[in-house]
């Protein structure tokens, strides 16, 4: 089978079906980013947390270090986001204690936000750029947003967790899915209940192949060569790696956090709402086991007032404290360039999928 050229890669101009994961929190780099859409495939901003300014400027730099394709990736927000005051005092009781541990002067507090502004915002920049892609996560965009991008020649991506998610994003004009499997690292992309979004890749992505006529990339679990042809094979036209490209010497992932993936062979990941409200997988630790019982507050909320905590814990190289997003496959994961990185998915692709 040519797994190289299809439907995906053709709409896309890219040479390659290997998409970087959009990752949050400042780990998709430029450099990145850049290196990834350079060597073939498409690289992803994670701006879900950025400032519209931080975006463009973002933007401007990725686009003076190539001139592929690249994506950019946005929340969308849950306009109904609320907690009870007593709930929010509570949440603060509970993290000050992590908080005076740390020797922090200021105590938790949750800060005013707010995030169907910042959004929009975003989404304006995003559309003023007119960037090759756009994806979503946590939700679907307004029609009329997901209209004047495509207007305007930007692709639009879906993040997806089981079949309906699928068809849904397909009924809202994407053009292509990314349909992300129980063994994904960092945040659920689910907007249904959360239940629903725990389907593992194998079941997924055939599924979700059957269901819906636009292309599908498979996320989740996917570190090497193996998990890319397996997931042509199960049907999908793409794939998507995050944890994969986290240990890259390019990504601004935390040398403790790169370090923690490095030497996870024996460690687990574990589905938490601790940091975020949110369900997202990550490297098993202190915060998370000590959080668990505790009842979080609605993301974004709950992500908002641990971030003081997450920030300061790793200037103090206490990784006992932060959130460690990893894929259920990093025992695979390598101290590589993405040159290297790239080179070795491509080429071990082809003798699977050539022969």
């Amino acid at each position: 089978m040519d797994w190289k050229q299809n439907s995906l890669t053709e709409r896309l101009g890219i040479q390659y079906p290997i998409f970087q994961a959009p990752m949050a929190g400042g780990l998709t780099t430029p450099e990145l980013i850049s290196w990834v859409s350079n060597c073939g495939g498409l690289g992803n901003m994670g701006a879900g947390y950025m400032m519209p300014d931080d975006i463009r400027a973002d933007i401007k730099k990725v686009r003076e270090l190539t001139n592929r394709p690249f994506g950019i990736n946005l929340f969308v927000p849950d306009c109904d986001v609320s907690a009870k005051a007593e709930d929010i005092s509570a949440m603060c009781t509970v993290l000050e204690r992590y908080s005076s541990e740390l020797g922090m002067a200021e105590k938790p507090l949750l800060p005013e936000k707010d995030y169907a502004l910042l959004y929009k915002k975003q989404l304006a920049v995003l559309m003023e750029e007119r960037v090759p892609v756009c994806s979503f996560t946590f939700g679907i965009p307004d029609n009329a947003d997901i209209s004047e991008l495509k207007k305007q020649g930007t692709m639009i991506f879906g993040t997806a967790t089981n079949v309906n998610e699928a068809v849904e994003w397909e009924e809202a004009g994407a053009d292509i899915i990314v349909v992300q499997g129980s063994e994904a690292g960092g945040h659920r992309g689910t907007f249904q209940k959360e239940e629903s979004g725990m389907i593992g890749s194998m079941a997924l992505i055939p599924q979700a192949a059957d269901a819906v006529s636009c292309p599908v990339a498979a996320a989740g679990g996917i570190m090497d060569a193996r998990g890319i042809a397996a997931a042509m094979i199960l049907g999908a036209e793409g794939v998507q790696l995050g944890t994969a490209f986290l240990t890259c010497r390019e990504s601004g992932a935390h040398p403790l956090y790169k370090q923690a993936l490095l030497n996870a062979r024996k460690d687990r990941t574990a589905v938490t709402k601790a940091f975020s409200g949110k369900p997202a997988r990550g490297i098993h630790n202190r915060f998370m086991k000590e959080m668990k019982g505790v009842q979080a507050l609605p993301y974004p909320l709950q992500n908002d007032m641990t971030a003081p905590v997450r920030k300061h814990a790793a200037k103090l190289e206490r990784p006992e404290f932060m959130s460690l997003w990893a894929g259920q496959g990093m025992g695979m994961a390598e101290e590589v360039t993405v040159k290297e990185l790239m080179s070795k998915l491509v080429k071990g692709t082809e003798a699977l999928l050539d022969k």
